[in-house]
């Protein structure tokens, strides 16, 4: 069986969700998450810089992160587990400015995620989990910065139901210590960003 690619541009200007090309047979899959050709023939210009995976256990949340100059556009997919990942649009010109999306990322839907660059992005970990990122910046460290995983202005739900409680999260030092909406719209105002 072959499942040709699907992309369907997303409420958040610039955002898709993707359902990549996937042959089966009784071998098992070939999955493609990425052709620089068919992307471009969707109007999606993502070429790739880096490539990168995360592995996480179940409970750990990694939010809501973005860096602060060379921004990183990123194409996301949860290659082993389940996650519940959110995308939030930074930009602080768009009509959608600090509204958020969630989908469900897991190796059985395969769907991948593209996020432009000025958007936040973060996952909760519903199981343990790898994920990919093809990134269209290379990470600077002097630039990773991000967004509280609980700001109020955003109000993201992160459905920490799906792992027991909010009492289960497992949650980087640094994470803990982003900033908050209002400090990232401060900042936009000022021209610090």
């Amino acid at each position: 069986m072959i499942n040709q690619f699907e992309f369907c541009k997303l409420p958040l200007d610039g955002a898709y969700l993707i359902k990549p090309f996937v042959a089966t047979d009784e071998r098992g899959a070939l999955i493609k998450d990425y052709n620089v050709e068919i992307f471009h023939a969707n109007g999606i210009d993502h070429d790739l810089k880096e490539v990168f995976y995360t592995v996480s256990k179940k409970g750990v949340i990694r939010a809501v992160h973005f860096q602060l100059d060379k921004q990183q556009a990123k194409l996301v997919r949860c290659i082993k587990g389940k996650v519940y990942d959110v995308i939030v649009d930074l930009r602080v010109d768009s009509e959608t400015y600090g509204k958020y999306l969630a989908f469900e990322l897991s190796d059985q839907n395969n769907l991948s995620l593209l996020i432009p660059e000025y958007f936040g992005h973060g996952y909760l970990v519903l199981e343990d989990s790898v994920v990919s990122y093809k990134c269209a910046e290379v990470f600077y460290d002097s630039g990773d910065s991000g967004i509280i995983y609980n700001d109020p202005e955003i109000g993201i739900d992160w459905h920490f139901e799906d792992i027991g409680g909010i009492e289960n999260i497992i949650i980087s030092e640094k994470d803990k210590k982003l900033m908050s909406f209002k400090q990232y719209t401060e900042l936009m105002k000022k021209g610090n960003i």
